[in-house]
């Protein structure tokens, strides 16, 4: 079984079909591909030496999203439970070929609809405060340093 190839340069992103699976049922070559795309923004581009495989994914109740487009995954995120009920939505990323296309705000409804009628929290980057408001999200907290970069609380109430 094979699936989307692990290198992220996407082309054409239109037709970008959204996926999401729990961990045990994704086909192994589209889970490292999602992987590696975290890995190249999250630690190779932005700079952040952090475990990246932080046994979340490996939870019950963890489902990972992913954008395929032009045989790749160009963008992915991965939805939560926190032990208080809450849905936390995390590790949302874009292929750098495939920013500005709405695939993030695509994985984001998509991982909204999946939460259902519970209040969902998220750390977002500071700059990408704009992005999160404009999904309903409010900040929920004081900002942080994580990594190096800003983030801030948010949450998006049911």
């Amino acid at each position: 079984m094979t699936g989307p190839r692990p290198v992220a340069g996407v082309q054409p992103v239109v037709d970008a079909v959204l996926r999401e699976a729990p961990l045990a049922a994704m086909d192994p070559t589209t889970l490292y591909a999602l992987l590696r795309l975290r890995v190249d923004v999250f630690v190779v581009e932005q700079e952040c030496a952090y475990p990246e495989l932080d046994g979340r994914d490996l939870e019950p109740d963890a489902l990972q999203l992913w954008a395929e487009a032009g045989g790749s995954v160009a963008a992915a995120a991965r939805l939560l439970r926190d032990a208080d009920g809450r849905a936390r939505i995390g590790r949302v990323v874009v292929a750098p070929g495939a920013r500005g296309a709405g695939l993030a705000g695509r994985l984001l409804r998509r991982a909204l609809e999946l939460a259902g009628d519970v209040d969902v929290v998220l750390d977002a980057q500071s700059h990408l405060e704009p992005f999160y408001a404009g999904h309903g999200f409010v900040v929920d907290g004081p900002e942080f340093v994580e990594d190096g970069i800003p983030h801030l609380p948010m949450l998006r109430r049911a």
